[in-house]
């Protein structure tokens, strides 16, 4: 049985591959002279939009093809594909359209009008889903899709995104949750290569792996 903790079963050459596609169209930003604030209030020396995946044909089919070769390797064929709103829901369609299944996506909570969905699409109670995401910080988001899926009856296999910031908090987040996850690429696969070709100083490679040890006390 899978055990209910993070599974970095990718091929170390697919995590470096995909961290430096990452790296190459700016979908990750480096930046620890000059930190962002997250929603969270988190101040990072990183910033992931891996939305902008999809603007890139190539690196969007490899990025497709491997999150079904990890969902066929690690979790076996669902019933359906989840998306969750919003980075998740193109590449849960890709997911989905490669694999013939239907797909659904996630809101962050209900509509506040009309059928008041959180779940958007037909799915039935009883059956077997995949959530896909595209990015893992403190899993909080992306672990209210899966609550709402077991609440509507569904049983969730597992979840595959493409970058994990690795962060303990979310570790424990989806070992409570008993949801297994694999992620694509993880920031010490993305430092590898960021510091491989030259993206980064030693200086900064330092800067930023004594963030991911305390990141909300990173700059005290």
């Amino acid at each position: 049985s899978i055990p209910y903790l993070y599974l970095m079963l990718v091929s170390n050459d697919v995590s470096l591959n995909v961290s430096e596609f990452l790296l190459q169209i700016k979908a990750i930003k480096l930046q620890p002279n000059d930190p962002f604030t997250w929603a969270s209030g988190i101040i990072s020396p990183i910033y992931c939009d891996n939305r902008k995946v999809l603007s890139y044909p190539k690196i969007r089919t490899f990025i497709r093809q491997e999150m079904v070769k990890v969902l066929e390797d690690n979790y076996g064929r669902p019933d359906v594909i989840a998306g969750v709103a919003t980075g998740g829901i193109a590449l849960g369609a890709l997911v989905a359209q490669e694999l013939g299944l239907p797909f659904v996506y996630v809101r962050s909570k209900q509509k506040e009008h009309g059928l008041s969905n959180q779940i958007e699409g037909y799915v039935e109670e009883g059956q077997s889903v995949i959530v896909i995401e595209d990015l893992i910080s403190t899993g909080a988001s992306s672990l209210n899709a899966v609550d709402a899926l077991r609440d509507f009856g569904c049983s969730i296999k597992g979840m595959v995104a493409i970058f994990s910031y690795g962060l303990a908090e979310s570790k424990e987040n989806f070992k409570k949750a008993k949801c297994p996850l694999v992620t694509l690429a993880s920031y010490d696969s993305m430092l590898t290569k960021a510091i491989e070709t030259n993206y980064i100083t030693p200086i900064d490679a330092k800067l930023l792996r004594d963030w991911k040890k305390d990141p909300k006390n990173w700059l005290k």
